[in-house]
């Protein structure tokens, strides 16, 4: 059995001697040097090129090294073969990290409190108490559900919406369209960390924003493709949103010269929420190789019809 490595951000170096520590004489290849096409029967890859499965005849397994598997699922060379993504403890906990700072950064107006730094002035601003304070979450998968237990612990109120009823302790969930309405006017910041599917592409559009209290702040961690650029910015611009931070964008990178760059009430980070360490995932990966090796039930398969 021969691996294929394809990412343009993660050390393949790093992989190599984990995985070699794990699984030894596990052959490993980086793309684009393949070798012989027909040796690949394995490949874990974060985001490839399109067309990057093509020529892969013997290819019977594909794991990805994100939660992520949409730009996956659009290649047209893809496989029909089982699709793995990664859930690991060390990726929500990276998100939940990641959503508790910006959640803390607007609640506790940091942005305010170092342009005064800069300004060489001492300001003290008031802030609610964090149980006074509503933070919604869409998406209660594995990412969601860290990210709910760490506002918990801070002392947020957290609601929660998910395609079904989900039951966390200290977070009140909500279901379906009814449960969205209810929820959306209650929150003071606003978390995505949906699936990308058909039903949730665009979800955070014009509508969404005006069910919104004034003055609410939008944190986007998900997908790119749930956000309505356009709406958000006239959202910001009226004076609607108070604020969002952004990690994922429908152009990645960012373009030089979007709005978002220079914007003054948007936070940007590029697509860095959360990452996958080859120290903490590779036991993932070695189950799965196992378990495909053995022909035991894989865990984490992409169910293709949900998208996730």
């Amino acid at each position: 059995m021969t691996l294929l490595f394809c990412s343009n951000i993660d050390n393949a170096g790093l992989w190599r001697d984990a995985l070699g520590r794990r699984l030894p004489g596990l052959p490993m290849r980086v793309w684009p040097d393949v070798g012989d096409p027909a040796d690949i029967d394995m490949a874990l890859v974060w985001q490839p090129p399109q067309g990057v499965f093509a020529g892969l005849s013997n290819l019977r397994l594909v794991m990805s090294l994100g939660a992520g598997v949409e730009t996956l699922l659009r290649d047209p060379t893809l496989p029909d073969v089982p699709l793995v993504r990664m859930v690991s403890d060390s990726l929500s906990d990276d998100m939940a990290g990641f959503v508790a700072l910006q959640v803390l950064r607007w609640h506790r107006h940091s942005d305010a409190f170092d342009a005064a730094q800069k300004a060489g002035v001492w300001q003290w601003l008031p802030y609610r108490p964090a149980r006074e304070v509503t933070i919604g979450l869409l998406g209660l998968g594995e990412l969601g559900s860290a990210a709910a237990r760490v506002l918990t612990t801070l002392g947020y109120r957290v609601l929660g919406w998910s395609r079904s009823p989900k039951h966390l302790a200290g977070v009140e969930s909500l279901a379906g369209p009814d449960g969205l309405a209810a929820m959306l006017p209650q929150c003071d910041q606003l978390v995505c960390l949906l699936p990308l599917t058909a039903d949730t592409q665009g979800i955070l559009d014009r509508r969404l924003f005006d069910r919104l209290p004034a003055g609410a702040v939008l944190i986007n961690a998900g997908r790119g493709a749930h956000l309505n650029e356009a709406d958000l910015l006239d959202a910001l611009d009226r004076g609607h949103l108070a604020g969002a931070s952004l990690d994922v964008f429908s152009e990645e990178p960012l373009p030089a010269g979007h709005p978002f760059w220079g914007h003054p009430r948007v936070r940007v980070s590029p697509h860095s929420a959360a990452a996958t360490h080859p120290s903490q995932a590779v036991e993932q990966v070695v189950a799965t190789v196992t378990a495909f090796r053995e022909g035991r039930p894989l865990a984490n398969v992409i169910d293709r019809g949900r998208g996730y």
